[in-house]
């Protein structure tokens, strides 16, 4: 009978590893599939039906607020923001899923390879791999929500935020650095 508080301890606490380990399992994940190109398996750990509605959501209102009120009070500015919203989410909705993914990671071998950012000094060695989850920091926003925040080689903050469907984790949303001044760059960390 005394065996009985410590078997629920120990459960409890076995619970709670696999509880709270879920979402790093699931940046690791992530990070394992981007490096070894494979789509199949990134399409384990994101969700991409909400995934491209808050990608399309942010890009919407970045354009929004960049054409300012008067474009948007204007007949013609209201037209030009109805067409760029179409583009916006139709430029999300062919590049995110795995295979638009996949290009992107294909596009950035070809452009590693060409800025001569390879693993060794060999000119036929592999371009350097894809690591845009490398030294982010994470924390819990919620028992459901979980971020890993890395940043552009400017400083700026990209965060990949995580949510709890049960006991899987999958990646529902990147902030992007939308910056609102025109001349400052930004792009996702592919280091």
């Amino acid at each position: 009978m005394k065996k009985l508080p410590w078997l629920l301890l120990a459960l409890l606490l076995l619970l709670a590893g696999v509880f709270f380990s879920g979402p790093y399992l699931t940046v690791h994940g992530l990070s394992q599939a981007i490096q070894t190109r494979d789509t199949a398996k990134l399409d384990r750990y994101v969700d991409f039906p909400m995934l491209r509605a808050n990608l399309r959501a942010q890009l919407n209102d970045y354009v929004v607020r960049r054409a300012g009120a008067d474009v948007q009070s204007n007949v013609i500015g209201a037209l030009l923001l109805s067409a760029s919203e179409t583009l916006t989410g139709t430029a999300v909705d062919a590049m995110v899923t795995p295979t638009g993914i996949g290009a992107l990671l294909e596009g950035h071998t070809l452009w590693k390879r060409a800025r001569n950012d390879l693993e060794s000094s060999d000119a036929y060695a592999a371009p350097r791999k894809a690591r845009p989850l490398q030294g982010a920091t994470h924390r819990f926003e919620s028992l459901s929500r979980f971020t890993a925040t890395t940043h552009t080689p400017d400083g700026t903050p990209v965060v990949f935020v995580l949510q709890r469907s049960g006991l899987r984790w999958k990646l529902v949303d990147i902030r992007l650095p939308l910056v609102s001044a025109p001349d400052v760059p930004s792009g996702l960390p592919l280091r």
